[in-house]
């Protein structure tokens, strides 16, 4: 028989501060190399920067509907510094006492702040890393702990992952791809797709 365990609010938090290094070591790295924001991302129709500025409305949105102070309206005209200031101020807000362990109902049922965090938004950060990242002509992947991880959240969601606003439909890979290339196909991103930057 499987044991599973159940994370506690500290894993949670620990795990959503994890993917927030590694989106700030994408977002930061177009700043070092490049900096060119405007290019093409393998979400259709938007650019890098529409990108980050989604993520960060996304995370605003979700503290406001929670009657926690949204965060810092976001200058994208330096998607970078936004973003520092805007993971600075969440882990500020889910620093303050009891709030990271707040229960409330959820999408999918009763939840807390930490576990949407950590499920949602932080599983939000590391595919819009992948999607900055493939645009800015970095090399981006995941370790088969890492995908099996992200795989067991979409399962969750069932059929809501392909709903609109969440990911495409998932795309046909051979039987031979990477563990990476199998995850991007599952969340409606072509692996074979190319930055276009000169």
């Amino acid at each position: 028989m499987t044991q599973t365990t159940t994370p506690t609010t500290d894993d949670l938090l620990s795990l959503f501060q994890q993917r927030a290094d590694r989106f700030t070591r994408v977002v930061e790295a177009v700043d070092a190399s490049t900096g060119r924001w405007d290019v093409p991302s393998p979400c259709e129709g938007w650019s890098a920067r529409d990108v980050v500025g989604h993520v960060l409305e996304t995370q605003r949105d979700f503290l406001e509907r929670q009657g926690l102070a949204a965060g810092p309206q976001p200058d994208l005209t330096d998607p970078a510094a936004a973003w520092r200031a805007q993971r600075a101020h969440v882990t500020s807000v889910l620093a303050a006492d009891g709030v990271a362990a707040r229960e409330y109902d959820g999408y999918f049922g009763p939840t807390t702040i930490a576990a949407t965090i950590a499920d949602f938004y932080g599983w939000d950060l590391v595919v819009h890393g992948s999607d900055v990242a493939r645009a800015t002509g970095q090399e981006w992947s995941v370790s088969d702990a890492e995908a099996a991880d992200l795989h067991a959240t979409a399962d969750g969601w069932g059929p809501a992952l392909h709903s609109e606003g969440v990911c495409a439909d998932a795309v046909e890979v051979g039987p031979d791809a990477s563990v990476t290339d199998r995850l991007l196909a599952r969340l409606g991103r072509d692996p074979g797709w190319q930055p276009s930057i000169s």
